[in-house]
Order: structure tokens, then sequence, then C-alpha cells
């Protein structure tokens, strides 16, 4: 036992790494895509040689993160057949297909236009460049989608039955999964805050320019474009968080508990803006959750069901099967101890039909498989040992979502005043607290976006599949030592990636300082 919870450990820490790596790179391929793409727009219908030099300034810093970002993409899926074999047996069927339909259409997509952005700009016409330019964009925002509707589907699982003769989920409605309203409002929040993420990358580094004097008109151009593309993601992020929020609530409960730090819940539920959680409570204790709070009144239960009266239901609250209706009448549902019992009752039954199939009792397969669908809703439960193993990792989702919200507030700001200040203000770029705020955004857009993962998926533990499979039952057959070995393997080289993006990138961000944009020579 103590060796396969090492092998589990392991493997969600590599997993971990290799998703944190990759998602420092995504977001910004997501957001400077679509920059790059206005800024092409405004020279192809300006035919301004300075905004040509500023399109193939910021393209060349999408090429090397858009290529970074790829490699470390393939690698975390190699890790689902190497490490998670047992997952991907499990719902291969389902899982696989948005996978592949990301590799078959959006990855050539992008692979055969972004060819066209960095060598076809005297090769084809100005009018089919900036096609590919869009479609490049457009492309990766395709190839999000595919990935994210692979991601909600583990949160949410939907369209697919359990086969026993095969003994692995198998998809029958593949629009229930594409568009379930968690992948829809994943992609937008993913995708827009991608936008938002190079926004701030695009108006930072602008800053730095001004702040050394160094093409400042290239700058506040860049910093027009960028804010506003940056603000509108804003936007969208603000909008699909909160529907985001709605669908935590409604499918994944105990992930809202936890980010709020929640054991006993109420009607009119207040929402925790700061906090210190109490590292003495358990759901076993009856001790206070919060060292210090400063409380929203009632608006847990407006974030999540839109009704500042609504019951938002705590750790303890779940655990036990308590609801109450708005009337303030208490309703039991069932408890985690009573799904650990009907998960149990499915695996008795899916063991009973492989051993009616094995005897050829069709009659006993039949019964089996009745008992088996009856009871599947919660085959996940049947590998915990007690309810409390359901719940997450309190401290770490309560805090990274406090980080992202309040980072993301804080970026609302900078974005709105970036918007104003270089559309209708431009003096104000020369103050050095405003451009040090901008370089500053940087790194923090960037830990705001990490919290946002964070939040999002250890939220979710112990589950790989919401209430249908643990992590403990998803991984391979392998040892802990090799995967000990794998980890600080991946852990040299994506930090060697990143090493290599960031020497490149500051290498070509001062050389794109000394050029002169407004006599831009190819």
């Amino acid at each position: 036992m103590e060796d396969l919870m090492g092998v589990v450990d392991w493997s969600r820490a590599q997993f971990a790494l290799t998703a944190m790596f990759h998602w420092l790179f995504v977001p910004l391929t997501l957001g400077l895509s679509v920059i790059v793409a206005v800024m092409e727009s405004i020279y192809y219908r300006t035919r301004s040689r300075r905004w040509l030099g500023i399109t193939k300034f910021w393209m060349l810093l999408f090429g090397v993160n858009f290529a970074i970002g790829v490699a470390t993409g393939i690698i975390l899926e190699f890790e689902f057949g190497a490490n998670w074999s047992n997952y991907s047996w499990f719902v291969g069927d389902i899982f696989g297909a948005p996978l592949a339909i990301e590799g078959l259409l959006a990855f050539f997509m992008e692979a055969t236009f972004v060819a066209v952005m960095f060598f076809g700009w005297k090769k084809v016409s100005p009018r089919f460049h900036l096609a590919a330019t869009w479609l490049t964009a457009i492309g990766a925002s395709i190839s999000a989608l595919w990935i994210l509707v692979a991601n909600a589907w583990m949160q949410y699982p939907v369209g697919m039955e359990f086969d026993p003769a095969q003994m692995r989920n198998v998809m029958d409605d593949f629009w229930a999964v594409a568009l379930s309203p968690v992948a829809v409002h994943k992609f937008i929040h993913a995708v827009s805050s991608g936008w938002l993420l190079a926004g701030v990358f695009v108006s930072g580094i602008s800053c730095w320019f001004i702040f050394k004097k160094r093409n400042r008109a290239m700058a506040v151009s860049s910093i027009k474009v960028a804010s506003a593309v940056g603000l509108a993601g804003m936007v969208l992020t603000l909008w699909s968080g909160d529907s985001s929020a709605v669908d935590v609530a409604r499918v994944q409960p105990m992930k809202l508990a936890a980010m709020e730090g929640l054991y006993n819940g109420r009607c009119g539920q207040e929402l925790v803006g700061l906090g210190i959680l109490n590292p003495d409570k358990t759901p076993q204790n009856d001790e206070d959750p919060y060292l210090f709070d400063i409380s929203i009144p009632k608006g847990l239960s407006l974030l999540a069901k839109h009704d500042t009266e609504a019951f938002v239901p705590g750790i303890n609250d779940l655990i036990d099967g308590i609801e109450i209706t708005p009337a303030g009448d208490t309703i039991h549902t069932d408890s985690y101890a009573e799904r650990i019992a009907i998960g149990r009752k499915a695996h008795d039954a899916l063991r009973a039909y492989g051993a009616a199939k094995t005897a050829g009792d069709t009659a006993a397969m039949a019964a089996a498989v009745d008992d088996l669908r009856a009871n599947y809703r919660y085959f996940g439960y049947g590998y915990l040992q007690s309810p409390y193993d359901a719940v997450p990792p309190v401290g770490l989702t309560f805090y990274a979502f406090r980080i992202m919200v309040i980072i993301g507030g804080y970026l609302l700001l900078f974005m709105l005043l970036m918007v104003w200040a270089s559309y209708r203000r431009p003096k104000w770029l020369e103050n050095k607290l405003l451009l040090w705020a901008g370089m500053l955004s940087i790194p923090l857009v960037w830990v705001c976006s990490q919290a946002g993962w964070v939040t999002a998926e250890v939220g979710r533990q112990p589950w790989i599949i919401q209430d249908l499979m643990p992590v403990q039952a998803a991984i391979s057959d392998v040892s802990t030592p090799t995967v000990m070995i794998s980890f600080w393997a991946f852990a040299v080289v994506f930090t060697a990636f990143l090493a290599a993006e960031v020497s490149i990138m500051l290498r070509q961000i001062s050389k794109g300082s000394k050029t002169d944009f407004d006599n831009f020579n190819e």
C-alpha cells in the first residue's frame, strides 16, 4: 500500500509539474496570436512600415513561445499512457476523441498556417498572409477548445455509459461531451484569460521601452492594441468565471466548499474576501475554520446560485448528505458513507458480471448489469476507505482561489488604466510609477493564471473523473523509483526549456529596443 501511494503521489506531482510548465506557454500563445493578428490587420490597411516592424517584432516572440509550448504539450499527452494507463483504458473511448480531433484538425491547421506566417511574407499576397495569421490564432483557440472539452469531461462526465463487456466507458452522445456547459465556460475562460495575459505581457514590455526611452511611438502603439485586447479578455474572463462558479456549485459542490474553507453552510452564505485558515480545523472537529477573515454578506450564495438567500453546502453538509430548501427545511440526500456503500455495490456487480460471463450464465450476467447500472453513479466512491477521503486539500484550494481573484482585480484596474492612458492621456505613460506597475504586472499575471489552474485541478481531488474514478485507481503498474526518476528528468528538461525561452525573448526584446521601427527595413 505504501508503494501504491508513493506511485500515486509521484505521478500526481509529475503531471502537476509538466502541466504547470505547459500552462506557462499556452495562454501567451492564445493571446499573443490574436494581438499579432490585430497588428497585422492594421499594417494591411495602412501599409505603414512602422506597423510592419511592430507586427514582426511581436510575431517573433510569439513564435518562440509557440515552439516551446508545442514541445511541452506533446510530453503531457504521453503521460496518459505512461503514468495513467488505467485511466486511459477506463475512458479512452471518450477522453481520446477530443484529443484526436485536436491533433488532426487544430494542430495541423496551426502547423500549416504558422509556417506561412513566418516564411511567407514575400511568397504569398498580403491578404493571404493576413488570413494565415488569423487562421493561426483561430487554430490555437480550436486546439485549446478540444483539450478543454476533454478536461471539462473529467470534471463533469456526461454523454457516456459503462460497457461491462469491455470493462470501460464508451461515448454515446458526442455533442453532450463537446457542448456541456462546463466545457463551454471553461473554454471561454481559458482563452479570454490568455488574451488578458498577452495584453499584460505586451503592455509590460512596452512600458520597459518607454522607461528606457527607446521606441516610445512603437511602445504606445503596442499598448493601444494590447490593452484593448487585454481588457476585452478581462471582461470575458469575469463573465465566464461567474458562469464557471455556478457550474462548480452545481456539479462539484465539494470543490466550492474547499475554495471557501466552508465546513458548515447556511442560507445567505457569506463570501470570504480575505482570510487565514485555521490549520487545526478538520471536518471531524468543532474548531473555527478561520483565524481571521473579512467576508461579504451573502456573497457566496449570490456567486454560486445567483440568489442571496440560497443554501450553499459546506464540507460537513456534503459528507452528511444535508441540503436546506429555500423555505428553510432540511432534506437528506446521499451521504458520502452511503455513496461509498453504493459504489461498492457497483464493484460487486461488476465482479459478478465477470464471473457470470466466465461461467456462460446469461441470466446472471443480465442481473449483474442491472445492479451495476443502478449503482454506477457512485462507482468511484467504492475505492474510498472513508468519506473524508473525498475532501480535497482545503488550504491550497482556498489560497489559490484568493490569489487568482485578488490579482485579477488588480489586473482589471491595470488594463483600464492602460486603455485610458494610451488612448486618452498619452502623457500618463511617462509616469514612472505606472511604468513600473506595467513591468511588475508581467510576473503577476502568470501567478494569477497558475493560481486559477491550481484552483480548478487541486479543488477536484481526489477525482481524476468526478465521482467515477479517484486518482489511486487510475495509475499505471509502475514502481515509485521509475516515476521519481522521470519526475526529476522532466523537471530538468522543462526548466531548460523555460530558461531558453526567457533568454531568447530577452535577447530579442533588447534587439527590438534598438530597432528603428519608423523606418523599418525588412
